[in-house]
């Protein structure tokens, strides 16, 4: 039974850009009776958490943002993280959102009451908040690990994650390794070279690098875009297809993709002279089958000299440093771990509780599956941001999430406005959703051969959307309740047959 004698509307767990657009959306659509939690003490999701030297977003600031709630004054087109994290304060003050949130609050559990259908979430310390309805807004790299490397925890020396980085720390003339070659390490390197005595660069495997064309945005247009809020529209859109265009090259192995190897080909040539080290930084899978780096000073940073590109396999971390499977001992004042994110595949880092007691965790522990990336059956009046299959690997992410907070916000009015006890996808919908999913994804380059956080150990892709971001918001855009199984009041669960 439910103990709080205040029930809510709508409990969103998360205040970074996908709970508060939420938030946004769902008050725009009449519910006002909302609660986000946020286990921080401020908002701002993982552009709060990553502060490490360098830190920005690979997408065009014009993209990543949402389209309801634009910021005409991005002062570069990839806006720094610094940048990003004023903008989700203006837009929280913007809207209103403050009364809203309780900071220090973090969730440790979620359990459905099918009774009464209340879901009541455990709060660390604090008393439980039960709603009618949860969205689940905490991103996928919410939280970090130490890598799985032996001998780790008898290093000697200072150990920093990228996602917690420990400013500090003085880095000057220090030897310092860095552990991974992926988005993080390649905005890291380029920013510690410029203090440290010496870095080294653990790679495992290379990436493709294509340049970042950064540049200042002009005060003029930023007038412009502030003054007529279309021609910022404008440039959005331009920019929006000619990401979607390139996904004939990154998510389906095509003539396309070969061009865009020759064109990372052609970078790698055009700044490492070093035929050896041109070698060590040739990747050997197929564009797009791992996130593409996007970065026009990683390659130069490497071959400054005071950088070392070390491709040896580390055999285990020692209490001087880090040996190699050649069998070299590199000895280091302090080790950057630019890895081990704790991708939350098989649900939130908490329990989740639902219908007869099932386990979320449990059942999402092989093969993580839901209906849209947003409902998963037997757990009803809970809608997941960024759930299984909903990554895209051309696009903006928040192109992707704001087709999700639209189905949510429709989920939830429906259930408000309707006075359900519930609304549970049914088993066959989301089963047959899945086989197709998985069916479209054996022609993707995710499923090529490489190795990735995209897939679980068995290589099964439970984060990826295979095709393009029209069609993912197309899909998002109908919410069927023939789909789902309503529980109204005072009688038996049933399927429903109108669309919403």
């Amino acid at each position: 039974m439910v103990e709080n004698k205040q029930i809510h509307d709508t409990l969103i767990i998360g205040a970074g850009f996908t709970g508060l657009g939420t938030a946004i959306r769902l008050r725009q659509a009449g519910v006002d009776d909302i609660v986000i939690a946020e286990r921080s003490d401020r908002v701002g999701g993982t552009w709060r958490d990553n502060t490490y030297p360098g830190v920005a977003c690979d997408i065009p600031s014009l993209l990543y943002s949402f389209s309801f709630v634009k910021n005409p004054s991005w002062s570069r087109t990839y806006p720094s993280g610094a940048e990003i994290c004023d903008h989700i304060e203006e837009l929280t003050d913007r809207h209103g959102l403050r009364p809203l949130i309780r900071l220090n609050t973090e969730v440790t559990g979620l359990s459905f009451d099918e009774r009464a259908g209340v879901w009541t979430a455990n709060i660390k310390g604090r008393k439980r908040i039960a709603a009618r309805t949860v969205v689940l807004a905490a991103g996928p790299l919410s939280d970090h690990t130490w890598p799985d490397i032996r001998g780790i925890d008898s290093y000697r020396g200072r150990k920093i994650h990228s996602a917690a980085w420990d400013h500090g720390y003085d880095f000057t003339g220090k030897r310092v390794a860095v552990i991974g070659t992926g988005a993080s390490a390649v905005q890291i390197v380029p920013e510690l070279v410029k203090t440290a005595g010496f870095v080294k660069v653990f790679q495992r495997t290379p990436g493709w690098v294509l340049p970042r064309l950064d540049v200042p945005t002009p005060a003029a247009v930023q007038t412009v875009f502030a003054k007529v809020p279309a021609a910022q529209e404008l440039a959005r859109q331009a920019l929006f297809w000619g990401h979607e265009a390139s996904a004939t090259a990154l998510v389906w192995n095509t003539p396309l993709s070969r061009l865009v190897a020759q064109l990372g080909k052609a970078h790698l040539r055009a700044t490492v002279k070093d035929p050896w080290l041109r070698r060590q930084l040739t990747p050997d899978f197929t564009p797009g089958c791992k996130r593409m780096l996007i970065s026009s000073d990683y390659y130069p940073a490497l071959q400054r000299h005071n950088c070392k590109l070390i491709d040896w396999p580390i055999a285990r971390i020692s209490p001087a440093g880090i040996r190699t499977s050649d069998g070299v001992e590199h000895h280091l004042d302090a080790i950057v771990f630019a890895t081990g994110y704790d991708v939350h595949l098989s649900g939130p880092p908490f329990p989740v509780t639902g219908l007869g007691g099932r386990s979320l965790q449990q059942e999402w522990a092989d093969h993580p599956q839901a209906y849209k990336s947003a409902s998963a059956h037997g757990y009803p009046n809970l809608f997941f941001m960024v759930g299984p299959n909903s990554g895209p690997g051309h696009n903006s992410l928040l192109v992707y999430v704001e087709g999700q907070i639209g189905y949510a916000v429709r989920g939830v009015t429906t259930i408000l406005q309707r006075d359900l006890v519930y609304l549970d996808v049914r088993a066959e919908v989301q089963h047959r959703y899945n086989e197709r999913i998985q069916q479209r994804l054996t022609k993707t380059t995710w499923m090529s051969g490489c190795r990735s956080w995209y897939l679980t150990a068995d290589g099964f892709n439970a984060s990826m959307y295979p095709g393009l971001a029209t069609q993912y918001l197309r899909q998002m855009r109908q919410f069927r309740l023939e789909d789902y199984t309503a529980c109204a009041r005072n009688m038996r669960p049933r399927a429903v047959s109108s669309t919403a």
